[in-house]
């Protein structure tokens, strides 16, 4: 019947213009826009930590560790992904990064952190 003929008209027009999504997605197993939950990964970055405890404190599954002075650290193993520590990390920190087809770099429990330039602001918990 015509609809039957037409069925793959939908997808294959979005293969069409979204080709690079979609091999970005398959075969890289990347998500360009860092959208997609199980293809991404949080990483809080050590150079822009200041182990200020936000994210610590609004992890639902106890995923961050770290203390006072301490970088925090995301165990992957335990990430559902849902963002509150991307969401809730200090603008002029912005510490917390979301990374997709690429391996999270390795963090050293127990990294202290930077110290503060001159006339940095402390961080408001």
């Amino acid at each position: 019947c015509a609809l039957g003929q037409t069925a793959a008209n939908p997808v294959l027009s979005t293969i069409k213009y979204f080709r690079g999504e979609y091999e970005a997605h398959i075969l890289e197993k990347k998500c360009p826009a860092k959208v997609c939950k199980e293809l991404i990964s949080f990483f809080i970055d050590p150079e822009k930590c200041k182990a200020c405890g936000m994210c610590v404190k609004v992890c639902p599954v106890d995923a961050i560790s770290g203390g006072k002075g301490l970088v925090h650290i995301i165990d992957q193993e335990k990430c559902v992904k849902c963002g509150s520590c991307f969401t809730v990390c200090p603008d002029k920190f912005n510490a917390v990064i979301k990374l997709s087809g690429e391996p999270v770099p390795e963090v050293a429990p127990g990294t202290k952190i930077k110290k503060k330039a001159k006339g940095e602001k402390k961080c408001k918990k």
